[in-house]
């Protein structure tokens, strides 16, 4: 900017010494009456000396004080004085603009490009005058090309910030898009956005109760193979850790174990998972707070579980919990996460506590291992929010080590035919190893079989 000024100053100088030293035609000057060869010698004298004419000529100062300056070079000077007062104008102008760039400030910026344009355009309305009072062609065309010099980068910035708005804009779009999306999820009352409970909120189904504990297994058989493929990469014993394991489930150390088949160990660790997972189903919250809605309004909340329900049923985890990190589901991921990832499991099989550090600071890794969490927790909070939709809600049991085989309440998590390859025969020979995943019996009567791991009896 500063370049551009000192260029336009340095022209509007030229301009004003060759107006002094070529006057117009018709206009009388001191020495018109000498001879020809006098006034022929004095012009090119002058001519000579054009580059080291001292700045008393240009303001017009003659070197014979009683000399009167022509009506026209009165009329250059006073445009010469107004050219330097705008340029002066729009460095502070420009100044302003600068600084209300930092700190950033959309109103000040607004005011200082009207200040800075404003400027230019008395700059331009100077150089209008200028032609009009005799300038030829060739300084035209350089002021034109340094005023949009001058003007260029400012129209480049504006289209800079015109593009990062919109880029912005586009993102609060998508964002509140998302929020408006997610905060039903949350919300206490049960009623749609509409303002209104739909019929299909108010009617939850028994085959969508089965629906759902399929998606359970489901998702429990998937986060169970990741983890046992982390620990044999990591070369653990699998032996010991099953032992570990029925161990912690039982409270006593030196308990007999379960004698597992050959590639059985899965049901051992699926077992140990789902029992995490499952601590507290019976409470409205897991017990991860104290809330009573269940029993002081009862209705309300039912429709509130079934509207949460249809709300998240859609959504992937990791998603809501990005916008909504720390909603009642994103406490409970974050409570099973510690119960069950021990920090001696997660650095033997990652190295680090990369993953526990974050979900304890309340952040949610998005890492694979961490996905496939998420998507069994998303599966065990929409079965518990859709028991607790049923009036009453349905009990869930569990079948004891050692408890006789009913194939009413239980489901064989092993195929028969491995069974009697043992030499065993399904049925009243057999006993539950252990308890694989609960069982449920629904208010009408309906019941979903509890998964054991059977062995034989004697």
């Amino acid at each position: 900017m500063n370049a551009g000024c000192s260029n336009f100053t340095d022209l509007i100088h030229r301009a004003t010494v060759s107006c002094f030293l070529h006057p117009l035609a018709g206009v009388s000057q001191p020495g018109d009456f000498s001879d020809g060869s006098d006034a022929a010698a004095a012009a090119e004298e002058e001519e000579e000396e054009e580059d080291d004419l001292p700045m008393n000529a240009v303001r017009g100062d003659s070197e014979n004080p009683g000399e009167e300056d022509t009506p026209k070079t009165g009329e250059l000077q006073l445009l010469v004085g107004e050219v330097f007062d705008a340029v002066t104008a729009l460095k502070r102008a420009y100044v302003g603009l600068q600084e209300a760039h930092s700190p950033w400030d959309v109103e000040k910026i607004r005011v200082a490009d009207v200040a800075v344009v404003a400027e230019l355009r008395k700059l331009n309305l100077l150089s209008e005058r200028f032609d009009r009072t005799g300038g030829n062609a060739r300084i035209q065309r350089s002021g034109a090309a340094t005023l949009h010099e001058v003007v260029a980068p400012y129209e480049e910035a504006m289209e800079k910030l015109k593009r990062e708005v919109k880029a912005k804009q586009l993102e609060a779009d998508n964002l509140r898009e998302k929020l408006n999306t997610t905060s039903s999820f949350d919300r206490t009352s049960g009623k749609s956005k509409g303002g209104t409970c739909t019929t299909q909120a108010l009617t939850p189904g028994v085959e969508l109760f089965e629906e759902t504990m399929c998606q359970v297994k489901e998702a429990s058989k998937a986060f169970t193979s990741q983890l046992l493929a982390l620990m044999r990469s990591a070369r653990w014993d699998m032996a010991a850790a099953i032992r570990s394991i029925e161990a912690a489930s039982s409270g006593m150390i030196g308990n007999p174990t379960t004698k597992l088949g050959s590639g059985h160990a899965r049901y051992a660790l699926e077992s140990y998972i789902n029992r995490k997972f499952f601590h507290g189903f019976d409470h409205e919250t897991f017990y991860i707070d104290g809330s009573l809605s269940s029993i002081l309004y009862p209705d309300q909340h039912r429709r509130d579980c079934f509207a949460q329900y249809h709300d998240m049923k859609s959504m992937y985890p990791i998603e809501l919990l990005g916008v909504l990190p720390s909603c009642s589901f994103g406490n409970f991921c974050f409570k099973k996460y510690l119960s069950i990832v021990h920090p001696k499991m997660e650095e033997s099989l990652f190295g680090d506590m990369e993953q526990r550090q974050q979900v304890l600071a309340g952040h949610h890794p998005r890492t694979r291992f961490y996905g496939e969490f998420l998507d069994l927790a998303k599966a065990v909070w929409l079965l518990h929010l859709l028991a607790f939709s049923f009036d009453p809600p349905p009990s869930h049991f569990e079948a004891c080590k050692g408890a006789d085989f009913h194939s009413q309440y239980m489901e064989n998590v092993v195929k028969t035919t491995a069974i009697n390859a043992g030499g065993a025969r399904a049925g009243a020979s057999m006993v539950v190893g252990m308890s694989v995943s609960p069982g449920f019996k629904l208010h009408n009567g309906s019941i979903i079989k509890a998964r054991v791991y059977l062995i034989p009896k004697n």
